[in-house]
C-alpha cells in the first residue's frame, strides 16, 4: 500500500482564520520501507501525522492509498470502518488502563472486525497471539499493561496495531520515552515489519542518528521546506548538514553521525 500525497496542505481551519502550517506537500509513502520524519519541534510533524491519519482534516490536496491492485482511495472518501481497517497509529501516549493483560490490550486491535459487542472469535485471538509473537513479546502475554517498562508497553501498542491488520501504520515518536537499547529494539523491529510483512511505515522521531542508521527514507521537515530522499542522499545534499549544525555541532556525513565540538579552555 503506498501513500500517496498531491498539493497537499496541512493547518487548521476555524470560523474566523485559517492556520497553514504547510503547504503543496508532494510526495509518497512505499510500503516495504520504514519512512522517519525528521523535524524541529513546532515545524508540524504532529499536524502532518494526525491529518494522514485522518484525525483532522487536510486543507487543500489530496491523501490517496494506492494497492497493489491499482485501486486507490481518497482519504475523504472512506468512511471510518474502512479506515480503521486501513490505518494503525501508535501515539507518543502512554496508555491509560489499570488491570487489563497485554493479551487483551492487544485484542483490542481486533475492534475494527468484532460485532457490535467487541467479541473475540477463535480467529481472532489467533491473530491476537501471532501479533504478538512476531512482535517477540509471548512472556508478557498474561502480564497486567501498568506493570511494564516504557519499552515493553511500546512493543506492545504495536502488536496492537499488528493485530488490526492494516496495511498502514503511523506512529507518532514511539521512541520517545525510552532507553536507548529499547530505542534500537523498537527501530529494528519497525523496519523489519515492513520489509517481512509489507507494512507501510511512518513515524515522526527525534532520534535523530538511529533514524538515518536505521530508515530507508527520511523526510526532513523544515519551515516551508520538506527534503525527501535516502539518509546517504540528504546527508550528500548537504541537506541535513544544513538542519544539524550550529556553533560546536558538527555533522560527520560519510558516517551519518553528529559530533559535540569541545570548547578549548583558555588559561
Amino acid at each position: 500500500m503506498t501513500v500517496r500525497l498531491k498539493g497537499l496542505t496541512i493547518g487548521y481551519r476555524t470560523k474566523q482564520v485559517t492556520k497553514v502550517v504547510a503547504s503543496g506537500i508532494e510526495a509518497c509513502i512505499r510500503s516495504g520501507e520504514l519512512t522517519c520524519l525528521l523535524g524541529p519541534n513546532g515545524v508540524g510533524k504532529s499536524t502532518l501525522l494526525r491529518t494522514l491519519s485522518a484525525f483532522q482534516p487536510k486543507l487543500e490536496g489530496s491523501i490517496c492509498y494506492e494497492g497493489s491492485d491499482g485501486k486507490t482511495a481518497e482519504i475523504s472518501e472512506l468512511t471510518d470502518r474502512e479506515l480503521s481497517r486501513m490505518i494503525g497509529v501508535v501515539l507518543t501516549e502512554k496508555p491509560d488502563v489499570r488491570n487489563m493483560t497485554v493479551r487483551e490490550l492487544v485484542g483490542l486491535g481486533r475492534s475494527p472486525y468484532t460485532g457490535f459487542w467487541g467479541l473475540l472469535t477463535k480467529d481472532d485471538y489467533a491473530i491476537v497471539d501471532e501479533s504478538i509473537s512476531v512482535v517477540g513479546i509471548g512472556a508478557l502475554s498474561g502480564r497486567t499493561v501498568d506493570t511494564l517498562s516504557d519499552g515493553e508497553r511500546q512493543k506492545v501498542m504495536i502488536a496492537k496495531a499488528l493485530a488490526q491488520q492494516t496495511p498502514i501504520i503511523f506512529l507518532d515518536e514511539p521512541t520517545a520515552f525510552l532507553d536507548f537499547p529499547s530505542k534500537v529494539e523498537v527501530m529494528q523491529l519497525l523496519k523489519r515489519l515492513a520489509r517481512t510483512m509489507g507494512k507501510t511505515i511512518f513515524m515522526s522521531t527525534h532520534d535523530l542518528e538511529l533514524a538515518l542508521q536505521v530508515a530507508d527514507t527520511v523526510w526532513l521537515m523544515e519551515r516551508e521546506t520538506l527534503s525527501i530522499g535516502t539518509p546517504r542522499e540528504l546527508a550528500d545534499s548537504g541537506r541535513m548538514g544544513h538542519f544539524v549544525e550550529r556553533e560546536g555541532i558538527v555533522f560527520d556525513r560519510e558516517r551519518l553521525s553528529v559530533r559535540v565540538e569541545k570548547e578549548e579552555r583558555v588559561g
